[in-house]
C-alpha cells in the first residue's frame, strides 16, 4: 500500500482549521491545534502562503486562507452551475435532434466531458462523463479554441495528431477553422475524430460573457450530414441550446 506523504497530510489539515475556526489564526494556535512544532507549522504556512493558498494578515501576523483557494473553488463550482444550467436544455436538444449532446469544458489541453445526454432511441450506449477529447478536432475542442485564449494556446502549442484521413494538423488551416467558427458562431467535426461520426457545437458564455463551456450533438454521418450538407436544423438548435444555457448563466443575448 503506497504511504501518504505527511508534508501534504499536514497542509491539509491546515487549510481544514483555518477553513472551519476562527477567521483568523495565530502561528502558536496553530502549532497547538495541529500538534505540530512551530518551525514545522511555520514552514507549511509559508509555503501555503507563497502559493496564494494562505494569507497572513501584515497587523496581527494572523494567517487566514488566501485568494488562490476561493479562485480554484469557484473553478469547480462554475463547472457544477454549467451542469446545472444545461440539465434540461440539453435533454430537449437531445430530444429534439434525436443524437447524444455531450457538454464540454477545457481541461489539461483537451476538452472534459462534463454532461452526456444519450441518443433518444433504444440503442446501447455508454456514459462519457469524464471521458476526454482533443481541442484540434473535435467541434467542441474547436469552439472553446475559438472563443477561450487558453484553450487556443494549449491547441496551437499540442500536437495535433492525425485521427483519420480529414483531420486538420497543419496551425494554418487550424486557424482557418477558428476564424470560421467566430464568424458563424458554431463548429464541426465531419470524421476528423471517427470515422462516420459527425459533430455540431456552440459556445456557451456566462454572466462576464466569458467563455465557459461548449455544447454540441453527435451522431452518424449519414444523419448529421446527410447528402453532404449539415442540416441546418440541427446547427439551429445546437446553437438555440448553447444560447439558452448562457442566458440562465446570465449572458444575455448573443
Amino acid at each position: 500500500m503506497a504511504r501518504n506523504i505527511q508534508s501534504l497530510e499536514r497542509a491539509a489539515a491546515m487549510l481544514r482549521l483555518l477553513a472551519g475556526g476562527e477567521r483568523r489564526l495565530g502561528l502558536t494556535e496553530v502549532a497547538a491545534a495541529l500538534g505540530l512544532a512551530k518551525g514545522t507549522a511555520h514552514g507549511i504556512l509559508r509555503t501555503l502562503q507563497h502559493e496564494g493558498f494562505v494569507e497572513q494578515d501584515p497587523a496581527s501576523g494572523r494567517y487566514q486562507l488566501g485568494a488562490e483557494l476561493l479562485r480554484l473553488g469557484n473553478s469547480f463550482l462554475d463547472v457544477h452551475e454549467l451542469r446545472a444550467r444545461a440539465l434540461v436544455w440539453t435533454d430537449d436538444l437531445a430530444r429534439s435532434s434525436g443524437e447524444s449532446v455531450y457538454l464540454g469544458v477545457l481541461h489539461q489541453q483537451g476538452v472534459l466531458i462534463v454532461h452526456h445526454v444519450f441518443r433518444p432511441d433504444d440503442s446501447r450506449q455508454v456514459l462519457e462523463v469524464g471521458a476526454m477529447q482533443p481541442l484540434h478536432s473535435t467541434a467542441l475542442g474547436k469552439v472553446l479554441s475559438a472563443y477561450d485564449p487558453v484553450a487556443h494556446t494549449e491547441a496551437v502549442e499540442a500536437g495535433r495528431e492525425s485521427f483519420t484521413a480529414h483531420t486538420l494538423t497543419s496551425a494554418e488551416h487550424f486557424e482557418e477553422v477558428l476564424d470560421l467558427t467566430r464568424a458563424r458562431g458554431w463548429a464541426a467535426d465531419v470524421e476528423e475524430t471517427w470515422e462516420g461520426v459527425a459533430s455540431i457545437a456552440a459556445p456557451i458564455h456566462d454572466r462576464r460573457r466569458m467563455p465557459v463551456g461548449a455544447v454540441g450533438i453527435t451522431g452518424a454521418v449519414e444523419r448529421v450530414r446527410p447528402d453532404g450538407e449539415l442540416k441546418p436544423e440541427l446547427v439551429a438548435a445546437v446553437r438555440d441550446c448553447a444560447r439558452a444555457v448562457s442566458r440562465d448563466l446570465g449572458a444575455g443575448r448573443f
